[in-house]
């Protein structure tokens, strides 16, 4: 499990010295917890896995914009430190699937669901987060279908 995983590299990173790396697993962890309570009560919460795949993506692209706008400000050293963060989360992701491996997914769920026009998108794009969800990145996979159903 995912969550495993984190609890082990912030044991090496707090006994490694490294606190860059531990803070920003502390900030994973506090991510997935925030999650957690939000989904308490919940009928049906998503498979662990799920979960904090869905978290560590929304946190790379918090950051990816942070880095964007740090960048256009002049902003270097807050841009790399984002980067840093950006590095030490995507450690953590599931191996994602090339470009050419999501198109081929794609193909297969349009010609499943018969999808022919851009008004078929959030069927499509709903297919596509059942069954590929913590492997691709979905706004990448958004641009790609849309192309597709152009």
């Amino acid at each position: 499990m995912i969550r495993d995983q984190i609890k082990t590299a912030l044991v090496a990173a707090m006994k490694g010295g490294d606190k860059a790396g531990t803070a920003a697993i502390r900030l994973i962890q506090s991510a997935i917890k925030n999650r957690d309570i939000e989904l308490r009560g919940n009928a049906n919460p998503p498979e662990d896995d799920v979960l904090v795949t869905e978290v560590l993506q929304k946190m790379i692209k918090q950051r990816r914009e942070s880095i964007t706008m740090y960048e256009a400000g002049g902003r270097a050293e807050l841009a790399a430190a984002e980067q840093a963060e950006v590095a030490v989360i995507e450690g953590f992701l599931p191996q994602q699937m090339s470009e050419d491996e999501t198109k081929a997914a794609i193909d297969a769920i349009v010609t499943e669901t018969g999808a022919t026009s851009p008004k078929d998108m959030g069927r499509v794009m709903a297919a596509l987060k059942d069954r590929h969800a913590g492997q691709l990145d979905m706004s990448k996979a958004s641009g790609l279908v849309k192309a597709r159903l152009s």
